[in-house]
């Protein structure tokens, strides 16, 4: 790669952008399934509280386990999209940065093409 081509970096960080975007999806799946976990936990621990179902102490501490388990996991992967995010848009910026270095030239005399 010379300073004068930087096609191969922006190629570079077009490649590292798509892998942050598929990060950031895997991200928000991940949080989807956590609030669905913690809606879950909250309804089964309701369900263990007000003795339906023949529920026991058992469901109950299964509730709250899944309400933890899901509360941390949004908050790991809400922090993990933040951070993707971020990155995503500090390569984009690079990436403009140097597709505006680039010396394009215009084209006006050419003649037209007829298909």
């Amino acid at each position: 790669m010379t300073e004068d081509d930087p096609t191969d970096e922006i190629s570079e960080i077009e490649a590292q952008i798509e892998e942050l975007a598929e990060s950031a999806e895997r991200s928000r799946r991940i949080i989807l399934g956590s609030k669905v976990a913690t809606a879950a936990g909250f309804a089964l621990l309701l369900i263990a509280l007000l003795g339906l179902f023949g529920a026991g102490q058992t469901a109950a501490l299964g509730s709250i386990a899944l309400v933890l388990g899901g509360i941390v996991s949004l908050g790991s992967n809400v922090s993990t999209l933040r951070q993707t995010e971020a990155a995503i848009s500090s390569a984009e910026a690079r990436r403009a940065r140097l597709i505006g270095n680039i010396d394009l030239r215009l084209v006006h005399d050419a003649p037209l093409k007829l298909m």
